[in-house]
């Protein structure tokens, strides 16, 4: 599982959360996502590895390329995450008036 910091990295580059809102249509190879961004291969190259160590995507090798493709489980995991801040524990918890 990735650590809450490795997730919370990935998505704080507007790069990165671009990646992810395309492979929200479907896997797709490294090469197609790269020809979205006018950045040079070798960026979007390390953008597609921090997503994947954060464990955001999953890559297939088809061939000579490699697929990625989004995984959703990390992102409920760090919306649990996030809402452990935020619930109330206990009697000292803040109320809103």
């Amino acid at each position: 599982m990735a650590s809450p910091d490795a997730v919370f990295k990935a998505l704080a580059d507007p790069t990165r959360r671009e990646i992810l809102q395309l492979l929200r249509a479907g896997p797709m190879p490294s090469g197609e996502i790269a020809a979205r961004f006018p950045s040079a291969w070798a960026t979007i190259s390390r953008h597609l590895a921090v997503l994947r160590d954060a464990e955001l995507v999953t890559t297939e090798r088809n061939g000579s390329s490699i697929v990625y493709e989004l995984d959703t489980t990390v992102f409920q995991e760090a919306v649990e995450h996030l809402l452990n801040w935020v619930q109330p524990r206990g009697s000292n918890a803040k109320r809103r008036s």
